[in-house]
C-alpha cells in the first residue's frame, strides 16, 4: 500500500531523482515556476503521448490542432477572459503578501470545523457560497473577513487593505513599435485555440458533426496564491479536446465522456479508490457551461481537481461568431439545417496528472530490514522502462549487456548501469520507477545463456533465454496490472 502522507516526500524524491526542479533555483527559483529534469521530461512525454492516443488514434472523428500561445486580443475579449478571468485578492498590509480572499475564508472555515464549531463553520460557508447577493462580490468577501477577525496565516495580523480584482492574465506587448493599445496576452488556456480553429477544421478535414479538436500546449496565469508544488503554477501544460455536437445530443455526449476519462485515468494506472466525481452545483458553473463535473485525486493535500468535463453549451462558437463577424455554424446535409454546435470539453492538466501519477505510484516497502522507496507506475509511462546491467565490470559481461541494451532500445527507454552493488543498481531504478531489470551474470555465459529479469514491483527474478528478453517485458507491458 501507499505510505504518501506529505507532499514533501514527492518534493523531495523529485529533485533528488531528477524529475521537477525549481527554475532558476542557482539564482533563488521563480516562484510556482518549474522544470522538469531528465525523468520528468521522460515522464511528461510518455503521459502527453498516452492522452493523445487514446483521444486520437482510438478515435476517428477527433483529430489535433497546435494552436500558438499569441492570439488576437479580441479572443480574450469574445471568450469574457478580459472581463471576467478574476480573482478576489487580499493584502496583508504588514507582511506585505497577497492571499485570494475566498481561500482565506475557505481556510478559517476548515479551522473551525477542526476545532469543532461546526454551526459557525455552516454559517461562514453560507455568506461565502452566497457572495455577492448582499453587497459586491469584493464587499461581501471583506465583510466576511473583517466580522469574523479572520488573521493573516503567515504574520497573524489583522490589517487587511480592501478585496479587489486581480485579473489572471499576463498581458505584454507585441511588435517593434507597441503601445498600450497593441497589448496581447499569453493564453490562459488552450481551449480557444481549439474554437477559433472550428471553421479551418471544418474545411480542411473530413470530419463533421459529432467531432472533435484535440490539443495539447502551454498556458499561463498569475495566480494570486500558487502553491503546492506543480500542483498550481504560473506556466503549466494543458490535453483539452472539445468536441462539437449537435444540440440535444449534448447532455448524452457529456455523460459518455465522463465515463471515457474516468477510465483512462484507470488504464493508466491510477487506483480506483483515488479517483472520484465532483459535481459542479448549477449555482457554481462557470457563466459558459450547462454542467460541469471535476475528476478528482486523493492527493496527500486533499481531494484535488485533476481534470475537468463541461458542457460549454454553444457559448464559445456563439461569441466568436459574433465578435469577428464570421459565420460559425455547420450546416447538416443530412437533416438540411443550420446549427451552430454544443460543445463538450475534456480539460486535464498535464503538471497535475504527472504529479497524480508520482503520488498514485509511491510506495516505502521494508525490505530485509531497509526501507525501499519504488514508484510502481503504469510500465508504458516509465520514463526508464528496463535497466540493463553486468553483474561486475568484466568485459564478457558487458559485451552481452551492451548488445542487450542495444536491442532493447528500439522500443522501450532503456538505462545501461554497472556503478555500485546489484543492490543499489536496483534501488536507484525502483526511485526511477523502472519496471523491469536485466541482469546479465557468469551463469549466461558459461552455462545457459539466460539472464535475469526482476520485476518492480514484488521484486520476483525470472531466468530467461537471452533472444526472449523483449518479449517478456513485451508481456509484462501489456498485462501489468496496478496494486
Amino acid at each position: 500500500m501507499s505510505n504518501l502522507d506529505s507532499l514533501d516526500k514527492i518534493v523531495s524524491l523529485a529533485k533528488a531523482r531528477g524529475f521537477i526542479f525549481q527554475s532558476s533555483e542557482i539564482y533563488g527559483g521563480l516562484s510556482a515556476v518549474y522544470d522538469y529534469g531528465p525523468l520528468g521530461v521522460e515522464l511528461k512525454r510518455n503521459i502527453r503521448n498516452a492522452w493523445w492516443k487514446e483521444m486520437t488514434q482510438r478515435h476517428n472523428n477527433i483529430v489535433g490542432v497546435d494552436a500558438a500561445i499569441f492570439m488576437h486580443p479580441k479572443v480574450w475579449e469574445a471568450s469574457g477572459h478580459v472581463g471576467g478571468f478574476n480573482d478576489p485578492m487580499i493584502d496583508d498590509k504588514q507582511s506585505k503578501k497577497r492571499y485570494r480572499a475566498d481561500m482565506l475564508i475557505e481556510q478559517y472555515i476548515m479551522k473551525l470545523e477542526k476545532d469543532g464549531k461546526a454551526d459557525k463553520a455552516t454559517e461562514i460557508q453560507e455568506l461565502l457560497d452566497t457572495s455577492g447577493t448582499r453587497k459586491s462580490l469584493t464587499e461581501d468577501l471583506y465583510d466576511i473577513i473583517i466580522e469574523n477577525e479572520i488573521r493573516s496565516p503567515d504574520s497573524g495580523a489583522f490589517d487587511w487593505t480592501e478585496v479587489r480584482q486581480f485579473n489572471l492574465m499576463f498581458k505584454t506587448q507585441f511588435g517593434a513599435t507597441s503601445s498600450e493599445e497593441d497589448g496581447v496576452y499569453l493564453r490562459p488556456e488552450t481551449a480557444q485555440g481549439i474554437f477559433v480553429n472550428y471553421k479551418n477544421v471544418l474545411d480542411t478535414s473530413r470530419v463533421g458533426v459529432p467531432f472533435g479538436i484535440a490539443q495539447t500546449g502551454k498556458a499561463f496565469r498569475n495566480e494570486v496564491v500558487a502553491r503546492q508544488f506543480v500542483f498550481r503554477m504560473r506556466e503549466f501544460e494543458q490535453m483539452e479536446m472539445q468536441y462539437f455536437v449537435e444540440p440535444g445530443t449534448d447532455a448524452e455526449a457529456y455523460d459518455a465522456w465522463k465515463e471515457k476519462r474516468i477510465s483512462w485515468h484507470k488504464r493508466i494506472g491510477i487506483r480506483e479508490e483515488n479517483l472520484r466525481f465532483a459535481d459542479h452545483p448549477q449555482d457554481k458553473l462557470a457563466h459558459y457551461a450547462l454542467a460541469a463535473v471535476d475528476v478528482q485525486y486523493q492527493f496527500p493535500i486533499g481531494w484535488q481537481e485533476v481534470e475537468g468535463i463541461h458542457n460549454r453549451s454553444d457559448f464559445d462558437l456563439t461569441q466568436h461568431q459574433e465578435f469577428s463577424g464570421k459565420k460559425l455554424d455547420y450546416f447538416d446535409q443530412k437533416a438540411g439545417k443550420r446549427y451552430v454546435p454544443y460543445v463538450i470539453e475534456t480539460s486535464i492538466g498535464l503538471d497535475r496528472c504527472t504529479l497524480m501519477v508520482l503520488c498514485d505510484s509511491y510506495r516505502e516497502e521494508e525490505v530485509d530490514g531497509d526501507k525501499r522507496v519504488v514508484l510502481k507506475m503504469h510500465p508504458e509511462l516509465a520514463p526508464i522502462q528496463v535497466g540493463v546491467f553486468p553483474l561486475i565490470k568484466k568485459g564478457p559481461l558487458q559485451e552481452i549487456a551492451r548488445k542487450i541494451e542495444a536491442d532493447l532500445r528500439e522500443d522501450y527507454s532503456v538505462q545501461y548501469d554497472e556503478a555500485g552493488s546489484i543492490g543499489k543498481r536496483y534501488r536507484r531504478l525502483d526511485e526511477a520507477g523502472t519496471p523491469f531489470c536485466v541482469t546479465v551474470d557468469f551463469d549466461t555465459i558459461e552455462q545457459d545463456q539466460k539472464v535475469t529479469i526482476r520485476h518492480r514491483d514484488d521484486m520476483s527474478q525470472v531466468r530467461v533465454d537471452i533472444d526472449k528478453v523483449g518479449d517478456v517485458i513485451r508481456d509484462g507491458m501489456k498485462n501489468w496490472k496496478a496494486e
